[in-house]
């Protein structure tokens, strides 16, 4: 899809620049800001390599394990269909606390195998269960507490504090977060939704029988 995106981004600046004579223009910026793209990108390297190092040292010291266990609680209010104790619960809030301080290489592995974790206990293996949209959209807007790649590319263009962004992004992606999880809660409750739902009996059932 973001390739149909940016096509069509390109598509529509090349028949505008053509039809209001600034087709050269284009080009040129074109060039110009690919060529300040990667300076930019080698500016990053410094800073994220010095952001990862310290969220590592976050992560090797247990910080991510104390947090999911403070966060454990609300598991039972976004995920009420899985077990307190079945290990997705804690591969998810893992996940979900790595993403928070920005530790996408941790975060993956971990959200890939709360996944699979929820597959297990899914009756319709060819449908997503209510825990997996939850879990995906908890993903998708994920609360920032460190904006670190935004951070960094302020810095590299001369910011005078590049983390005057945290406030900010902290309350955004906080609103953005909620309002992922309320919205898939709603439509959890929609009658399409609850005629598909894999945890329903009558569906978990059939299931069985034909994997059977």
């Amino acid at each position: 899809m973001l390739n149909y995106i940016w096509f069509g981004l390109i598509l529509i600046s090349l028949v505008v620049g053509a039809f209001t004579g600034n087709l050269e223009a284009v080009t040129n910026a074109a060039i110009e800001y690919a060529a300040t793209a990667v300076t930019i990108a080698l500016g990053l390297i410094g800073i994220m390599a010095f952001w990862l190092g310290i969220m590592k040292i976050a992560e090797k010291g247990g910080i991510i394990k104390l947090l999911s266990k403070a966060i454990k609680p609300m598991a039972k209010i976004l995920f009420p269909n899985i077990p307190s104790d079945h290990p997705a619960i804690g591969t998810m809030l893992m996940n979900i606390v790595a993403n928070w301080l920005g530790l996408g290489n941790a975060a993956t592995p971990l959200g890939l195998k709360a996944m699979d974790n929820l597959q297990e206990l899914n009756p319709k293996k060819d449908t997503a269960t209510n825990a997996m949209v939850v879990f995906l959209a908890l993903n998708t807007a994920s609360i920032t507490i460190i904006p670190m790649t935004v951070i960094a590319i302020r810095q590299e263009l001369g910011s005078a504090n590049p983390f005057e962004i945290i406030s900010t992004a902290v309350l955004a992606s906080t609103c953005a977060c909620i309002s992922a999880v309320i919205a898939a809660k709603l439509l959890q409750r929609t009658p399409w939704a609850k005629k598909s739902d894999p945890n329903r009996k009558d569906i978990a059932e059939k299931s069985e029988v034909k994997n059977d």
